[in-house]
């Protein structure tokens, strides 16, 4: 199945819903919003939970289980071309996990950043991402010294990825130069969106606390 090719000007005015067609050949179609219903249960509906109560082997299993389908999460797509990449909301668990939809703006990508003590796990929607892992700097006090790479790796439409503090530092980027990418995203818990998380410096490794991971609510039609 060849990827969905998104155009840098793409917004959910110009892509083409008709290009969901071949997903149909599906007998069972797992929609975007069975997922969420899926991650919700998982988590239960009360209560809050923490990063060692949660099963990421089985959430990652879900969001494998679902096909990329234009036409299911069209809705939520929302790029701002001023901006490295776009964070659209799809659900907000209180104190349990957002789900975002990331959309990636050519050529750019995040900073290395940590997950806030957090389990995040992405999907390839459109186009491609890659994703480089550095190692947790174990820096002493004034030292400085640079990140380690532990894995580079591109995922194509479909692939998914999983990465917590455990693992370590990653940065994703969209390597085309006139496409965007597009992902979704699990974060449980919230951490990173509750507290903030830390930014870190390549060449010498020192962190920056950013307060507040915001998102793109889409507003309400009447």
């Amino acid at each position: 199945m060849l990827p969905l090719m998104l155009p840098v000007s793409a917004t959910s005015a110009t892509i083409d819903k008709g290009s969901a067609a071949p997903y149909r050949r599906f007998k069972e179609r797992y929609y975007l919003g069975e997922l969420v219903q899926d991650i919700k249960q998982h988590l239960g509906h009360s209560g809050g939970i923490s990063s060692e109560d949660v099963d990421s082997d089985y959430l990652r299993s879900l969001l494998e289980k679902y096909i990329s389908d234009p036409s299911d999460w069209i809705q939520y797509f929302h790029n701002d071309r001023s901006k490295n990449y776009t964070r659209n909301a799809i659900e907000n668990i209180n104190h349990k996990a957002n789900i975002l939809l990331l959309v990636w703006n050519p050529g750019k990508g995040s900073p290395i950043h940590d997950h806030a003590n957090a389990h995040c796990i992405m999907k390839v929607l459109a186009g491609e991402l890659h994703e480089t892992v550095y190692k947790s700097p174990d820096n002493k006090p004034g030292e400085s010294k640079p990140l380690e790479i532990k894995s580079s790796t591109t995922f194509g439409m479909n692939e998914v990825t999983y990465i917590s503090d455990d693992i370590g530092l990653h940065r994703v980027h969209n390597p085309s130069s006139d496409q965007v990418a597009v992902s979704l995203h699990l974060y449980t818990p919230p951490n990173a969106a509750d507290y903030g998380y830390h930014i870190f410096d390549e060449a010498t490794g020192s962190a920056s606390h950013v307060p507040q991971a915001r998102s793109y609510l889409k507003p309400q039609e009447n």
